[in-house]
């Protein structure tokens, strides 16, 4: 298995207790849908290795315990932690037309509705509940907001993100990059 197969669902963050579990956040809209995971794959040393999970126990928010088989000590919990968990995207549960995965719109052409095309998607993140598009804008990194009145559609067969962007979102990020370029000092 490869990363190009699969989609990011978390990490361990942490040993929980003495006897090999872990705590991972689950980096998705909804962790309860896991909750009757078989099984992960550990990026370990750049490569996904399947661990079969024999305890899994939802906490509040996005974090879980974790009970993997074989790992049964707290040093053997210890070399996983900061590890990212993948699962197959044949996991995935298929969308609705005008819904899409975050992974699934990487390299997508971003197209305003009033200003055109502006860049291409680079990366989605999740800040503390709000999510971010990146984008590079005339060099300059941007950050689109994923509210649904902002990112209108995507359009898969085009590869094109179709959004509206609120007035002067482009140009507080181009503002603060010019007050960021040093002066020709002689």
């Amino acid at each position: 298995m490869t990363q190009d197969n699969c989609y990011l669902l978390g990490y361990i963050v942490r040993t929980h207790g003495t006897s090999g579990n872990v705590v991972i956040f689950l980096d998705v809209d909804y962790p309860s849908d896991y909750e009757e995971l078989d099984s992960v794959y550990v990026q370990i040393r750049g490569e996904l290795v399947p661990y079969f999970i024999s305890n899994f126990n939802l906490q509040k928010q996005s974090n879980a315990i974790v009970t993997f088989e074989d790992v049964d000590t707290i040093e053997k919990a210890e070399a996983l932690v900061g590890s990212s968990l993948f699962l197959s995207l044949d996991e995935l549960d298929e969308l609705d037309e005008d819904e899409f995965y975050y992974h699934e719109i990487k390299g997508f052409t971003v197209v305003d509705e009033q200003k055109g095309e502006l860049g291409v998607v680079r990366e989605v993140y999740s800040l503390n509940g709000q999510d971010l598009i990146a984008m590079d804008y005339q060099s300059v990194e941007v950050l689109i907001p994923t509210a649904a009145d902002i990112v209108l559609k995507a359009d898969k067969e085009n590869k094109k993100l179709l959004v509206n962007l609120p007035e002067g979102l482009l140009e507080v990020y181009l503002d603060s990059a010019d007050k960021n370029i040093p002066d020709d000092a002689d």
